[in-house]
């Protein structure tokens, strides 16, 4: 049997798997909520999971001068989803929280409120040092401490941000001595800036002393050009080489799955090597059918490869 996601959490193993996916819009009829909510909790219910990531989607414009290639629709809050909507679904919801939306009493009064167990969160700060003014993620993780001390905490860690200053590993660092117990990645498509993360990270920790916490690479099909711009737009770095296979393909979904694929077992070998119990979490960006059908078959072939390496 699976151990429990708070457990696997808690003791920093390798292999957890899981699920991400945004709300519904916060335009959605209630018919339309109960028909989605349904349809997700079928999708997903037979799935070999340790659990699910609800995501809290900002508009996040201020991050680039460039376009948004999807309009931007505010969605329901991720907890009230993940804990309401989808209530008859058994795997434990990892609910992400962007904080820059909220006054510190706001934020007391989140901690405070009624959720079922396990209670799992990853904090999000501002998108960009240009958006409005709200709660730090350093404050945050204060009040955190103060007021929901049993709280699971977890960060999120940026590859290309790292490839850009050589400093994410720092930061990832700086959350653990404040609270976190387990980081996500963006989606990645980078192998060398994802290596480079791991590596400086090992490093760290090794200078340290410090054990290190089960990272969750995160992974997401991507089956059109269009979908492609997008995940350029949300910060996804794209080597030119893999841009160019994914831009010519005859089949860019197949193509996709087959990239994930690779870049996950050489960056699980590499993890490994490096003792940093690596994890993983497929999600899909996309609204398309074939590409969040994609996503489940990608999750499906990377339980597969986790279970292969470590069985539970």
């Amino acid at each position: 049997m699976t151990q429990p996601l708070l457990d696997l959490l808690s003791g920093r193993q390798p292999g957890i798997c899981l699920y991400g996916f945004a709300p519904p819009k916060r335009s959605t009829s209630a018919e339309q909520l109960a028909q989605i909510a349904a349809q997700q909790i079928g999708r997903l219910a037979a799935l070999d999971l340790d659990g699910v990531i609800v995501y809290d989607i900002q508009d996040e414009a201020e991050r680039t001068a460039s376009p948004r290639p999807f309009p931007f629709l505010p969605t329901l809050s991720p907890e009230r989803y993940a804990h309401d909507h989808l209530a008859a679904l058994a795997h434990p919801k990892v609910v992400y929280r962007c904080v820059a939306n909220d006054t510190r009493e706001s934020f007391v009064e989140w901690l405070g409120s009624e959720r079922p167990a396990p209670a799992i969160s990853v904090l999000v700060g501002a998108p960009s040092r240009h958006a409005r003014a709200g709660l730090g993620l350093k404050e945050a993780y204060g009040l955190v401490g103060q007021h929901a001390p049993a709280l699971m905490l977890g960060g999120i860690a940026i590859a290309e941000r790292h490839a850009r200053s050589f400093g994410e590993h720092e930061r990832i660092v700086a959350k653990t001595a404040a609270g976190c117990r387990f980081f996500v990645t963006q989606a990645v498509y980078d192998v060398t800036s994802t290596l480079s993360l791991l590596s400086d990270y090992a490093l760290a920790l090794s200078a340290s002393g410090q054990p290190a916490q089960p990272i969750i690479v995160t992974f997401s099909p991507c089956g059109s050009v269009r979908t492609l711009e997008f995940m350029k737009w949300l910060g996804i770095s794209f080597p030119r080489w893999l841009e160019n296979e994914l831009r010519h393909s005859g089949d860019p979904l197949a193509t996709s799955l087959a990239l994930c694929e690779r870049i996950f077992l050489e960056v699980w070998d590499f993890a490994q090597g490096k003792g940093i119990p690596l994890g993983v979490n497929v999600e899909s960006v996309s609204i398309r059918k074939a590409e969040i059908d994609a996503s489940i078959e990608l999750l499906t072939t990377l339980r597969t490869q986790l279970a292969r390496r470590l069985p539970r």
